[in-house]
C-alpha cells in the first residue's frame, strides 16, 4: 500500500478540470517553493510599492450570471495584458467561463476547485508553485479562486476560511501578482460574506473595487487559531499515549478506520497522518497526548491533543525543500487527510483529522 501523494504541474495553456487528464501529472515534491515563512514582525516592515506587490481580492457577485460577467471580465483583462492566468473554480464554472472567453480561453490554465482544494489547506502550495514558476519582476499575474461554495460542511468552511486569511500572510509584498476570490452573495450566508470583508484587503462589488474597509490586518490574520471545534454528537474512543505506545496508536487507528469501512488506501493514509501527529506530540510536546476517534455521517474523525503549542500560522502549507530535514509531517497530514484542523489553546493544543469514508469523485 503506497502513499497517494501527487504535485500538479501548471502550464500555462493547460487544463486541469478533468477533460484534459494527461496535463495532470503526478510528481513528487519539488523546490520550488519558498519554505521560509516570514514572521509576524517582518510583515510589519515598509511595504513596497503596492506595483509591485501582492493584491488580494474579494469579488462579491450574485448568481451564475453575473460571476461570469464579473470573473469573465477580470480573466480577459489578464489574457489582454499578456499575463499568466490560473483559475481555480469549480469543474461548472470552468466551462462557464470557456464559452464566455471563446478562443482566449486558450491563453488560460484552468483547474477544477475540488480536485486541488477539497483540503484547504493544500491550496496555497498550488498558488505558490504558480507564482513561482510564472511570476517575474515586471511581468505579474493572475489567479482567481473560489474555496467557499454552498455546498460546503462547516467544518471545511472555517477552514476555507483560515486559508483565505492565511493568502495574506504567505504573499504579503512582492512579487506582484493578482488574486480574485469570487463569493456569491445570493448563494453564501450573510455573515460569510462579513468574513470575506475581514480576509480580503480588496473587494469589488457594484460598479468597482475599493479597499475593505474591515480588513482585519496582517498581525490579526496570522495570529495562531483558537476557535473552538464542535464536540462529537456521541462520546469518542480514547486513547492516551506516549513514546512507547506509538504503535499501539497505529493498530488502533487501523482497527477502527477498518470497521469503519475505509478501503485500503484511505486507511493507510489515514493511519501514517495520524502516526505523524502523535509522533509530534511525543517528541515536541512533553511526551504525551491523547487520540480521541468518532464518526459524523460518512467521515471519521481522528483528534490528537497534546501540551505543545503551535506557533506558526503557515504549519503544513509549505512544500518541503529539497535537501530539507525537518517540515514533512504536518505537510504530509494535509496531503492526506480530507480536512485537517489545528487550533492552539491556553493549555494545549489539537489536530484534527477527517477523513470520508469515499473520495469524492
Amino acid at each position: 500500500m503506497g502513499l497517494r501523494i501527487s504535485g500538479i504541474d501548471y502550464r500555462i495553456g493547460t487544463c486541469l478540470d478533468g477533460r484534459c487528464g494527461t496535463d495532470i501529472i503526478t510528481r513528487t515534491p519539488s523546490a520550488l517553493e519558498p519554505n521560509v515563512t516570514r514572521s509576524i514582525t517582518e510583515l510589519s516592515e515598509p511595504a513596497p510599492s503596492p506595483a509591485e506587490t501582492f493584491r488580494h481580492e474579494a469579488i462579491l457577485y450574485a448568481g451564475e450570471a453575473d460571476f461570469v460577467a464579473r470573473v469573465g471580465s477580470f480573466i480577459q483583462g489578464g489574457v489582454e495584458a499578456d499575463e499568466p492566468s490560473l483559475v481555480v473554480v469549480s469543474a461548472p464554472k470552468i466551462a462557464l467561463l470557456r464559452d464566455h472567453l471563446g478562443v482566449d480561453a486558450s491563453a488560460v490554465t484552468f483547474a477544477d476547485m475540488a480536485r486541488i482544494g477539497q483540503n484547504p489547506a493544500r491550496i496555497i502550495p498550488a498558488w505558490r508553485e504558480f507564482v513561482s514558476e510564472h511570476v517575474t519582476p515586471g511581468h505579474p499575474a493572475r489567479g482567481v479562486g473560489e474555496p467557499i461554495w454552498a455546498a460546503r460542511t462547516a467544518d471545511e468552511l472555517v477552514e476555507c476560511e483560515r486559508h483565505e486569511a492565511l493568502l495574506n500572510i504567505a504573499f504579503d509584498g512582492p512579487p506582484a501578482w493578482w488574486l480574485a476570490c469570487p463569493y456569491d452573495v445570493s448563494g453564501l450566508a450573510p455573515e460569510v460574506i462579513d468574513v470575506s470583508r475581514r480576509n480580503h484587503p480588496f473587494v469589488a462589488e457594484g460598479a468597482g473595487s475599493a479597499a475593505s474597509t474591515s480588513f482585519a490586518g496582517l498581525a490579526a490574520l496570522g495570529e495562531p487559531m483558537s476557535s473552538p471545534l464542535p464536540e462529537p454528537a456521541q462520546p469518542p474512543e480514547v486513547l492516551s499515549f506516549g513514546l512507547r505506545d506509538l504503535g499501539r496508536v497505529r493498530a488502533w487507528v487501523g482497527g477502527v478506520g477498518q470497521a469503519f469501512g475505509l478501503d485500503e488506501d484511505r486507511l493507510q493514509d489515514l493511519v501514517v497522518a495520524v502516526s505523524e501527529v502523535a509522533t509530534n506530540s511525543v517528541r515536541h510536546a512533553g511526551g504525551t497526548g491523547t487520540l480521541r476517534v468518532w464518526s459524523n455521517g460518512d467521515t471519521l474523525i481522528c483528534e490528537v491533543r497534546d501540551p505543545g503549542k503551535i506557533g506558526d500560522p503557515m504549519v503544513g502549507r509549505a512544500r518541503p525543500g529539497t535537501g530539507q530535514t525537518s517540515g514533512f509531517g504536518m505537510w504530509l497530514v494535509h496531503q492526506l487527510c480530507d480536512v485537517v484542523q489545528l487550533r492552539t489553546y491556553d493549555e494545549e493544543s489539537v489536530a484534527r483529522l477527517h477523513m470520508r469514508r469515499e473520495p469524492l469523485s
